[in-house]
């Protein structure tokens, strides 16, 4: 029976890297994230079933859903110390909620593939250990198309906008800035772009809110904060899985001295 309140769509920042488990200077630089993830699962109107999570680090021709009842995982990033890459996020898949994702895309006419052996990434494990420590929520991932087409993305949210109401966390994981050669100094050009980001995707108007994230590449400074917008579209789904309802920044903090942000639908 699907509930009567639906769980919210989000969109949220997953650092850097395995970015909670080394040392950094300043030391409490991702001190801000760590602690809104910590609290997110207290601010859910109840326990998710199964969470869905659309990662910025998964591209794929057509959306592609994993499958494997017991992913593993995919240590995605080099270059960090040797214990990253023992971290351990041993939540379970879901085939069930698979096929459900499978179905709502294909209705709506989006071609959506399998991957059974498909690892979690570190936009998923890294701060979902953090939201759900006891790993005993299954997680399912569902890839980006490579086009990156901001339209086919909304849609995907849309079509899987129904599982809100079944129970299920919808999750769009990246960076509301990804520039990593960002030149130094730049903050208030980055500034400029979060402003727009935020009045965009917290807009009262839904239509409009639509409107104006499917044309972010025209947004003053877009470029800047997102060259690559891999990061970026995830907040397409979460933001195409709201409907009506309204959008509000739920996370502001500055790293590396860029300003970041994340969005709660509903």
């Amino acid at each position: 029976m699907p509930r009567a309140t639906p769980l919210p769509a989000l969109y949220l920042s997953h650092g850097g890297g395995p970015c909670f488990s080394i040392e950094w200077a300043p030391p409490d630089l991702f001190d801000a994230l760590a602690r809104h993830l910590d609290g997110l699962a207290a601010t859910l109107p109840a326990k998710p079933k199964a969470v869905l999570v659309i990662s910025g680090h998964w591209e794929t021709a057509g959306f592609t859903v994993q499958t494997s009842p017991k992913p593993p995982m995919l240590y995605d990033y080099s270059g960090f110390p040797a214990h990253t890459y023992e971290l351990k996020y041993p939540a379970p898949g879901s085939p069930t909620l698979a096929a459900r994702v499978r179905e709502l895309l294909t209705g709506a006419g989006l071609a959506c593939g399998e991957d059974d052996a498909r690892g979690f990434d570190h936009g998923v494990f890294v701060p979902f250990m953090r939201i759900f420590p006891g790993a005993d929520i299954p997680v399912v991932q569902l890839s980006m198309e490579k086009s990156f087409d901001p339209l086919l993305h909304f849609r995907a949210g849309e079509a899987l906008a129904p599982l809100r109401r079944e129970g299920v966390l919808i999750v769009g994981s990246g960076n509301s800035f990804h520039n990593l050669r960002f030149p130094r100094g730049g903050q208030e050009n980055a500034g400029i772009f979060d402003a727009w980001l935020t009045e965009a995707a917290c807009h009262p108007d839904p239509s409009v809110r639509r409107l104006r994230l499917l044309e972010w590449a025209q947004a003053p400074q877009a470029r800047l904060a997102q060259p690559r917008e891999d990061h970026l579209v995830p907040l397409f789904v979460a933001a195409g899985a709201a409907g009506s309802d309204p959008g509000a920044r739920d996370y502001a903090d500055h790293l590396f001295g860029f300003p970041v942000s994340g969005y709660r639908f509903g």
